[in-house]
């Protein structure tokens, strides 16, 4: 990568400016290597010598000006080096050096942006991990989109990484599952029931009471065990959230089935374990973990009076389990509805004599959807919210992955159904995807005429010089830079920024140049920028799930 170059070059004029005792060698590894965002302040931009002032207690622009006078001896792809600001070094790069952008992207071609930085470190990602009490909601989908995008941003960096769903089927909202399931089957017989005052909503309880009624009919009807009224539900609940997901494209390794954690004495091992290193005790027939050991306000129950545990009980026993079968790294993808209980279940894995620090938790916004810039409140079909299978039906798998994976995880996504159904560059899944779409038109137009591209080692690469292509070539260099860092920030969103700004620059690009144009040599040197940027285009879209069409 370009990056990497120059970054070793910096480095190179770090050290000879310790070998002359211009600075000590304090700062080494803590200056940045950046791409400016403004026009007209280089290429690459580094602080180095504002972080050695601050070191050295010197002047930032005197140590800048001798960085200058560094790199002037040994400028290689360097143009010219500028001092700005405060002590900012910009560095402004020759052309040819951004033309060779193209060779990196064309020969490695589908894994051009992939890297090995994961070093196969095993990884655990666990998302949606929704309980199987209602059809998946948009909030949920938001969760299993960004954790799906994750996984594949640290699979394209080099990391080992394994899928799991965290299936809640224990717990008292299993129990409210089957009353409601119970109560709705005695209703369809025409029978007295009782529904619980918190039971779950929604024809579909209905649709599941009905398929008891059709293969048991009425032998079901004094039953006072909620237990087959419980395992229907699940069961038909657990197949249509199975098929929400194969709609959106996500498989999951494995699903942890939390009653697990009860059947095999996880539960009861935690609370002996932490009850004999002194971190728990009873206080009003509840039994409360001391969280406070751990620098919280105040202590948590773990253990209800009524003996039910609490979530934070059985959340500390599947992290353990999860430290258990060996993951280097813990990444949790939950709703912001968990933020109460994250610094609880961290303290219990500390407890446990686990690393916390091993542990990532995203936490992501709720999705509020528009229409006709009102909000949408409703399902016309599930329940008392809005499914994800609705909102594949309406606008299509790819939009409501691109538009979800938008906006950063903790920020509050408003979906704008207007905006997602138009076929228009306001729509920005369309304007990303048709700018792949008309690049592969274009090389359609060259077959046509007969125009073949040649190979790279016989086109002319130094032909492109407008400033567009230049934008261009940037761009793509910036590719690989900004997929290792939206797998180790865990945010996908940067990836969608990237391919927006990529988008925009190609379609200025297109309505200000002719790609195939009657010079044969340049139109064979555009049409390998062609090339070059429906790469990363691909590339890009590919490793977020999303499709790359060809014609739209």
């Amino acid at each position: 990568m370009i990056r990497t170059r120059i970054k070793q070059l910096l480095d190179k004029a770090f050290a000879q400016g310790v070998e002359q005792g211009l600075w000590s060698d304090k700062g080494a590894g803590k200056f940045t290597v950046e791409m400016p965002k403004r026009e007209g302040q280089g290429d690459y931009s580094t602080n180095m010598a504002m972080v050695l002032a601050g070191i050295e207690r010197s002047n930032p622009r005197q140590l800048a000006e001798q960085l200058v006078g560094l790199l002037a001896a040994d400028t290689g792809p360097i143009e010219k080096v500028e001092v700005a600001g405060p002590g900012f070094v910009n560095l402004f790069l020759k052309p040819e050096i951004w033309q060779q952008v193209l060779v990196p992207v064309l020969t490695q071609q589908e894994q051009f942006g992939h890297s090995d930085i994961g070093a196969s470190r095993r990884v655990m990602v666990e998302f949606v991990s929704a309980n199987p009490t209602g059809p998946l909601s948009i909030g949920h989908g938001r969760q299993a989109i960004l954790g799906d995008a994750i996984a594949k941003l640290l699979e394209a960096t080099g990391h080992d990484v394994y899928r799991e769903y965290y299936f809640n089927d224990a717990g008292r909202q299993m129990r409210v599952l089957g009353e409601s399931t119970r109560a709705r089957y005695r209703e369809l017989q025409g029978l007295e029931f009782e529904f619980p005052e918190d039971g779950y909503q929604g024809d579909y309880i209905r649709e599941i009471a009905q398929s008891l009624l059709d293969s048991h009919g009425s032998t079901l009807s004094d039953h006072e065990d909620t237990l087959p009224f419980t395992a229907r539900a699940v069961e038909m609940i657990f197949k249509d959230i199975s098929g929400t997901l194969a709609r959106m494209g996500i498989v999951f390794d494995n699903y942890y089935n939390e009653h697990t954690l009860y059947a095999d004495g996880h539960i009861d091992n935690v609370v002996q374990e932490l009850r004999d290193k002194g971190l728990v005790y009873e206080k009003d027939g509840a039994v409360w973990f001391k969280t406070t050991e751990f620098g919280h306000e105040q202590d948590r129950v773990i253990i209800k009076s009524t003996g039910e545990p609490t979530y934070r009980l059985p959340d500390i026993a599947y992290h353990r389990e999860k430290f258990r079968r060996g993951f280097d790294w813990l990444v949790d993808v939950f709703g912001s509805d968990h933020i109460a209980t994250v610094p609880d279940v961290m303290a219990g894995v500390t407890a446990l004599g686990y690393d916390s620090s091993q542990v990532t938790v995203v936490l992501h916004q709720f999705v509020t959807l528009l229409r006709d810039g009102r909000q949408v409140k409703m399902s016309t079909r599930k329940a008392t919210f809005i499914t994800v299978d609705e909102l594949l039906d309406e606008v299509g798998a790819d939009v409501v992955r691109f538009f979800f994976l938008m906006r950063k995880a903790d920020s509050q996504l408003e979906f704008d159904l207007d905006l997602a159904t138009k076929e228009s560059h306001e729509n920005p899944v369309y304007y990303v995807q048709y700018g792949h779409a008309r690049l592969c038109s274009i090389l359609r137009q060259a077959e046509e005429k007969g125009i073949v591209c040649p190979s790279l080692a016989e086109v002319d690469l130094s032909l492109l010089t407008q400033v567009e292509e230049l934008q261009l070539f940037k761009a793509m260099a910036a590719f690989p830079s900004i997929i290792e860092e939206s797998a180790l920030d865990l945010a996908p969103h940067k990836v969608i920024y990237g391919l927006m700004d990529l988008a925009g620059l190609f379609h200025s690009y297109y309505n200000k140049h002719k790609v195939l144009t009657e010079d044969l040599e340049l139109c064979k040197a555009r049409l390998t920028l062609v090339l070059g940027i429906r790469q990363v285009f691909a590339n890009g879209l590919g490793i977020l799930g999303l499709k790359a069409p060809e014609r739209m």
